[in-house]
């Protein structure tokens, strides 16, 4: 398949993977299982959202950093969102200035992990515009190698508040790399001063 048409299918597919029934002939590629173990919690419970999640490998700013990226200035810095929702109070999040972006280390997905969450706010904004950020799925693909897939972008807010519930496309991205995917998550200020904590991975499983 030529590279421009797969990763037209791949984009297109992504951004309707969560809605995308099973055919027969794709059940082989659809896998629900729990894909690497980890522990899940009830973060955004407050805002009425009943979803177990799991915690973005280094999601909550604290420990290791090991695979992340960052960019125009994007990094750590001191000062958490203030709802403990990794069970404690954290000590840091990450600072996205204009320009800059920070790129999650990648987690596994597949069907069962249709959407995730953060913590955000914004500030600042040159020229009279208000802040920006957008979102982006970054995928690994066998021939394209990383296919990154913007979905959308956040609106601005000067207290620390809980995302939107954004999806992550993992019904078809993980069906395109054989029932399981890597996926990272991208943040990107387009204006303004953006600060993210506390990424989670919602895997579908109920209590």
């Amino acid at each position: 398949m030529p590279n421009r048409l797969r990763l037209t299918i791949f984009a297109a597919l992504a951004l309707a993977g969560a809605a995308v029934p099973a055919s027969p002939a794709s059940a082989a590629l659809i896998e629900t299982s729990d894909c690497d173990g980890a522990e899940l919690s009830q973060p955004f419970q407050r805002w009425n959202d009943e979803r177990s999640y799991k915690l973005a490998p280094g999601g909550d700013a604290e420990g290791s950093l090991s695979g992340w990226s960052f960019s125009g200035g994007a990094k750590r810095v001191s000062g958490s969102e203030p709802f403990a929702a990794t069970g404690s109070l954290g000590a840091a999040s990450f600072a996205i200035p204009a320009g800059g972006s920070v790129t999650t280390a990648a987690t596994c997905v597949n069907a069962a992990y249709p959407s995730f969450r953060f913590f955000v706010k914004s500030s600042g904004g040159l020229l009279g515009l208000l802040p920006a950020m957008t979102v982006s799925l970054v995928y690994r693909d066998g021939v394209l190698g990383l296919v990154e897939v913007p979905i959308g972008t956040v609106l601005p807010g000067s207290s620390w508040r809980p995302s939107p519930v954004m999806f992550t496309g993992a019904l078809a991205g993980a069906a395109l790399a054989g029932g399981e995917a890597r996926l990272a998550l991208r943040f990107r200020s387009i204006a303004g001063t953006w600060s993210v904590d506390d990424v989670f991975v919602d895997p579908y499983r109920r209590n």
